[in-house]
């Protein structure tokens, strides 16, 4: 094993260390309120939402399957193609802080149409991330393990330990999932983002806040898809 392997390994335990720590005690409340918002919103409008969101990540995927080499280059070593992971990050990053800057600025109306923009972002990030890892895009429960990518990026304290636990055990529990809970789906990425995505819409200071949240969010996850690849790669 060589010594960037032995680096990858105890990146990985410091980083499910860290995903695996408690919320703070003010996301927490927050949480818990967003919860009882949630319970107070007719069956009928979270139908709506859910169905919404499952169609907008759907559409997200089937067009980044278009824009999205696969399997046209190989890398020489886990080092390598790390390398090429990291400059992805720089690139989505600074792609999610000016698109959330210019949403920002516009207030209301505009600060509304960062939500689809910025789902797209990190969605054809995702897609990018897992054809460099030379897993092909195509297949669909490539799919599926790129959406619980994302839900252990953006979840609560309860349902991260779930997904963790299915990232760990990928090989032996893909086969019997069929899709991801879309309601839980929705109502987890909501309420993780909703503080930071709501100061965005004031007029003022939205710009600097959509350009700061919308970077930091894909810096997140740029961490999250590559520790969840790396525990693939070092489990194989």
């Amino acid at each position: 094993m060589d010594a960037y392997h032995e680096k990858v390994i105890e990146e990985v335990f410091q980083w499910r260390k860290k995903i695996m720590k408690k919320s703070t005690i003010l996301n927490r409340l927050s949480k818990k309120a967003q919860t009882k918002v949630n319970a107070m919103i007719p069956e009928k409008a979270h139908q709506v939402l859910t169905d919404s969101i499952k169609k907008m990540v759907q559409a997200t995927l089937v067009g980044s399957e278009y824009t999205t080499k696969t399997g046209e280059k190989s890398y020489g070593s886990l080092e390598d193609m790390e390398k090429v992971v990291r400059e992805k990050i720089n690139t989505y990053r600074r792609t999610a802080a000016v698109e959330g800057a210019g949403t920002g600025a516009g207030g209301i109306f505009l600060g509304l149409a960062d939500f689809p923009l910025l789902l797209s972002i990190k969605m054809k990030f995702l897609f990018d991330v897992c054809a460099i890892y030379g897993f092909n895009t195509k297949d669909y429960t490539e799919r599926l393990f790129l959406l619980h990518i994302f839900q252990l990026a953006f979840s609560s304290d309860d349902h991260r330990k779930k997904t963790l636990d299915i990232i760990d055990n990928w090989e032996d529990q893909k086969h019997a999932l069929v899709d991801v809970d879309w309601r839980i789906f929705q109502q987890e990425y909501r309420d993780y983002i909703d503080f930071v995505k709501m100061l965005q819409l004031v007029p003022g200071v939205g710009a600097v806040v959509g350009a700061y949240a919308n970077y930091n969010l894909l810096d997140h996850l740029g961490e999250t898809a590559m520790n969840c690849y790396r525990l693939r790669l070092l489990k194989s």
